[in-house]
């Protein structure tokens, strides 16, 4: 094996995991063993680099996986409000409806069963299911067996634009994937799901 350049020299010895460098003429990519390019670099990676360098003494490993969660969140949002666009739905109003529309049949929820799925205040809530009867996408009802609760009940229009709405997203969200192969889309879903488990745990 022949010597290593001084910025993979100086990457190895920070012990950062896949540490990227800029080849020469202003391309991207990821320096390999042989001297080419290995994969293709994002906004990340400079992240990742320039902090290695600026913070040797920390390992910041843990931005290569947060700081792209971040900003995939971002672009899933705007990704997402592209395909509600042409229902007139809004992102929350989509999360709301979806809730009632995955309960199945009559599609009528709690409050408190729509706050577990939303993760808002019951205030925002609140607001947010007013929104929605005022739009003729819900309807609201005291709960039969308790005077004091309330249910909320999609209506056929709501459960239309629900509908109309998922379809496009899953056509955009499969088009965003279809350069991974089955065996790479459940390895990252597998990640995702123990990090995620692991955030929801009030022990960390």
């Amino acid at each position: 094996m022949g010597r290593m350049d001084a910025p993979r020299r100086a990457a190895h010895q920070r012990d950062v995991p896949r540490a990227t460098v800029e080849l020469s003429g202003g391309g991207h990519g990821e320096v390999g063993h042989g001297g080419h390019a290995a994969h293709p670099t994002d906004t990340v990676d400079t992240i990742v680099r320039d902090w290695s360098r600026e913070r040797p003494d920390l390992d910041v490993d843990p931005l290569r996986i947060f700081s792209r969660v971040k900003r995939i969140a971002k672009q899933l949002d705007a990704l997402r409000k592209a395909a509600f666009a042409e229902t007139g739905l809004e992102l929350w109003e989509f999360d709301v409806l979806s809730a009632l529309r995955r309960a199945g049949s009559p599609h009528r929820l709690s409050p408190k069963h729509l706050l577990a799925s939303n993760l808002v205040s019951s205030g925002t809530m609140t607001n947010r299911i007013d929104r929605l009867v005022s739009r003729g996408l819900v309807t609201r009802e005291v709960d039969p067996n308790d005077g004091r609760g309330i249910l909320v009940t999609m209506t056929a229009n709501g459960r239309d634009l629900v509908d109309q709405a998922l379809t496009r997203l899953v056509a955009a969200e499969r088009e965003l994937l279809a350069e991974l192969d089955l065996e790479t889309r459940d390895d990252l879903a597998t990640a995702l799901r123990t990090l995620s488990l692991r955030m929801d745990d009030p022990a960390h």
